[in-house]
């Protein structure tokens, strides 16, 4: 067995996750569902350390040994991989995201049109949010890569690790990776501003202190793009004012209102015939979303979004319906993935 081989089954069998785990054979996911790779061993302690083993240098294998974990990238055969190495019951184990070598466009990915909307834009801070694995990196490069092939800018992203590697383009584009490009998150986001950045990826707000600085360079007239774990637009802004202490809180809250332009929140949906498709819930600024912001009436932004279809806002439910309504989704699986299964069925039945 070697890694090489089970890596270039991944990308073959179009899995978005390789698991190698002492006490099972190499395990892949394909459409959220896990599967054995046939004809492979169960892996023990010994193998599962010399597979991935091989795909660090002495200093990563030092940060894995102390750490007991680490996050890094690797390429192989025109696709990269994300990897989290780890310990688990005192044995390696590791997780491979797959990610293409290509980087597919807003249109190609299915997102809604509006997206195209955020490329031209100078500054603001914009979020794109969601569980883990399902997309968010991805809609980002998208939307990332239009700004790249279209307009005459510095791109900077700060990375754990860097996930897409951008083509020349007429746009110039700095990707920093955490350990080897830069010590901390801290330390490198204290440096953007001195790297003459027009547009800023934040790879994930962490803690206060990346929000506040993320907050602070979209003030000074950039534009931010970041990710959080957050399920809907609403929870979005709660989770960024709620990490601050009390006393920050109403600075945080001018902040965001300031300079919020939207949330974009996504889920991937599985289709009737095989593969995702992404499901979004969209939240732009306006006057309205802004004073709820500012005076802590975040309960008002689902029934604002609601109401405001008109401008591209949208309630999750509604991009659920549509998938729905265009054959590509059961009902029953929309219903999984709603946040608000009620308004779904309301949504689905009046259009």
């Amino acid at each position: 067995m070697e890694i090489k081989e089970l890596l270039e089954y991944t990308a073959k069998h179009s899995a978005s996750d390789l698991h190698l785990l002492v006490g099972y054979p190499p395990v892949i996911r394909i459409d959220s569902k896990l599967f054995q790779i046939p004809g492979e061993a169960v892996l023990n302690a010994e193998l599962s350390e010399r597979l991935i083993f091989t795909l660090l240098n002495e200093e990563q294998k030092d940060l894995l040994t102390n750490n007991r974990e680490i996050d890094f990238s690797y390429s192989y055969a025109n696709a990269r991989y994300r990897v989290n190495a780890y310990y688990q019951k005192g044995s390696l184990a590791a997780s491979f995201r797959y990610l293409s070598d290509t980087i597919k466009t807003i249109d190609d990915l299915g997102l809604p049109r509006i997206y195209h909307e955020f490329v031209s834009l100078r500054q603001g801070f914009i979020l794109v949010t969601g569980p883990t694995g399902h997309g968010k990196s991805t809609t980002l490069a998208s939307i990332l890569n239009e700004i790249n092939q279209t307009r005459d800018a510095h791109i900077v992203t700060i990375e754990d690790p860097i996930e897409y590697v951008y083509p020349r383009g007429k746009s110039i584009v700095s990707q920093r990776e955490m350990h080897g490009d830069t010590h901390s998150w801290g330390v490198a986001l204290r440096s953007i501003l001195r790297e003459d950045p027009d547009v800023v990826l934040i790879g994930e707000m962490r803690d206060h202190e990346t929000i506040a600085a993320a907050l602070t360079i979209a003030e000074t007239g950039h534009l931010v793009f970041a990710t959080l774990h957050t399920n809907s637009a609403s929870q979005t802004i709660d989770r960024i004012v709620d990490v601050f202490p009390e006393n920050q809180q109403p600075q945080i809250k001018l902040q965001l209102a300031a300079t919020l332009e939207a949330v974009l929140s996504q889920r991937l949906i599985p289709t009737i015939g095989g593969g995702r498709r992404p499901a979004t819930e969209i939240l732009l600024s306006t006057p309205a979303i802004s004073t709820a912001i500012r005076e802590s009436k975040t309960h008002l932004i689902d029934n604002i979004i609601q109401t405001s279809g008109d401008i591209g806002m949208a309630l999750l439910e509604v991009s659920l319906a549509q998938l729905v309504k265009k054959g590509l989704v059961t009902l029953d699986v929309a219903k999984e993935y709603a946040l608000r299964p009620e308004d779904l069925i309301r949504i689905f039945s009046s259009s």
